[in-house]
């Protein structure tokens, strides 16, 4: 139920966010006076309080925050959001009429701007969550000398940390990382996407700009040169394809396996699934390579065959068989996987439910049907949809067999996607080719993250691992 306001108005996210900034407002007006200086000076609130440790860090915070944006930050924010552009010289020589001489300017670098930026402006983040946090424990402060109760001092703070909220030292580092080498890249990314940073615009002898977007226009324009909807259409259909057959041939083929191996009469259990594990030893990328050489026009295979196909690079019906061939190497590398997690779980399955369907007649199938098959897709759900977006993102298998290729006419220009190619790999492609597009690759992962996050969110919820939990069990 909806609170309603005094005016008959149903309360939003942004009357309610209004009315708590005004109470914090009010409260902070009406508090003593160290906690009013504690708005402007902070960590007097503590310090007049006797928390000198905490007060000192605080002021110490404060004081670097202020050199960082006045000898740093400050210009850089400037040009990110005040100035319009991601720089205005251009690096190169100039005739210095005064002087009769070219001299030369160093210019601006909007790769740069752009990067110094998002990380000024995350440290502005960071220092106004800091403030709250200063006022916030001079108000408690405030609150503990009213009723009367003393104000913890830096030995009982630091048996709080340790003891109760451990958890926040134990975090600490493990966030710093996450924003470091997380958000602020994926924030970065989603800016670069509304640039026009390509081959034509590579700092510092160019620059590059805003241009709203225009990117997402052209992923979704067929306009001949600039329009990639349909090498997007192509690629992402085979993403899909992929993604599909890739998951779901590991899952069951192996499941299949690891009933077989499971199966009462069946000797040497211990052999088969050793060897399984031998396979999962060998790091997959050198399996990848080895089976790039042997695959190869000029590979072991059809040396031993006497044949000349062309198992990675046939470019004949969509290249049909460099496709087939990757899935068959997928197989290859992910059903052993798949056999040791069916493994230990049909350990699990209650001996009780084979043995109820024996005395109703059920036929192996019908056991398999019934009673494997729902509790393997209950326990295992979840690893079937991280899988899939694995295969959606899965890098390695493509790239290190056929490297996207073989090219493929149909898909030529725009983009220069080959006939193998994913998203990601697109993606790579992308930024790595002579005629760099770091605008588009962007824009095609922020897509990538789009689907990525939809399907998951929305196959988890459906599937029986999230409505049932207590089933099972």
């Amino acid at each position: 139920m909806q609170n309603i306001d005094t005016t008959g108005k149903k309360d939003n996210v942004f009357t309610r966010l209004f009315a708590k900034i005004k109470r914090t407002f009010l409260t902070v007006a009406n508090s003593s006076v160290a906690t009013k200086l504690s708005c402007g000076f902070m960590g007097v609130g503590q310090m007049v309080r006797k928390q000198v440790v905490k007060g000192i860090a605080y002021a110490a915070t404060e004081v670097l925050f202020i050199l960082f944006m006045v000898f740093f930050g400050g210009k850089y924010i400037g040009k990110l959001l005040f100035s319009g552009h991601l720089g205005t010289i251009v690096e190169g020589s100039y005739w210095n009429e005064e002087e009769g001489i070219y001299e030369t300017v160093a210019g601006d670098n909007s790769f740069l701007i752009l990067l110094y930026g998002v990380v000024s402006l995350t440290v502005v983040a960071m220092f106004v969550l800091l403030w709250i946090m200063n006022v916030k424990g001079s108000l408690a402060n405030d609150r503990l000398l009213a009723e009367g109760k003393p104000v913890n001092g830096f030995k009982q703070d630091c048996s709080l940390f340790l003891n109760k909220k451990f958890y926040v030292p134990l975090l600490a580092l493990p966030m710093a990382g996450l924003l470091v080498f997380t958000v602020l890249p994926i924030i970065f990314m989603i800016l670069i996407s509304f640039t026009n940073y390509d081959y034509q615009h590579l700092p510092p002898s160019k620059l590059f700009d805003w241009v709203g977007f225009r990117n997402f226009g052209n992923l979704f324009s067929i306009a001949e040169g600039t329009g990639f909807l349909l090498v997007f259409l192509r690629v992402l259909l085979w993403t899909f394809v992929w993604a599909f057959i890739a998951t779901f041939t590991n899952y069951f083929i192996g499941m299949i396996f690891a009933l077989l191996i499971n199966k009462k009469g069946i000797k040497l259990k211990m052999l088969w699934r050793t060897m399984f594990v031998i396979a999962i030893a060998v790091p997959q990328f050198i399996t990848l390579l080895l089976m790039s050489k042997i695959l190869d026009g000029d590979g072991i295979l059809n040396k031993i065959l006497g044949t000349t196909i062309y198992w990675l690079s046939d470019t004949r019906y969509a290249s049909l068989l460099p496709r087939v061939v990757i899935i068959l190497v997928n197989m290859w590398i992910g059903i052993p996987y798949t056999i040791l997690m069916c493994s230990g779980i049909l350990m699990n399955v209650p001996q009780e439910m084979y043995e109820a369907a024996k005395l109703d007649g059920a036929s192996a199938w019908q056991m398999f049907i019934k009673i494997v098959l729902p509790y393997m897709l209950h326990v295992t759900g979840p690893y079937l949809i991280t899988q899939f977006v694995g295969n959606i993102n899965n890098f390695n298998v493509i790239w290190l067999l056929t490297g996207g290729g073989p090219g493929d006419n149909i898909l030529y220009g725009v983009g220069n996607a080959q006939s193998t190619d994913l998203l990601v790999t697109w993606l790579y492609r992308l930024t790595t080719d002579t005629n760099v597009q770091y605008n588009m690759a962007s824009v095609i992962g922020i897509v990538i993250f789009v689907i990525c996050a939809s399907l998951s969110l929305v196959t988890y919820n459906k599937t029986k691992a999230a409505k049932n939990e207590e089933d099972f069990q």
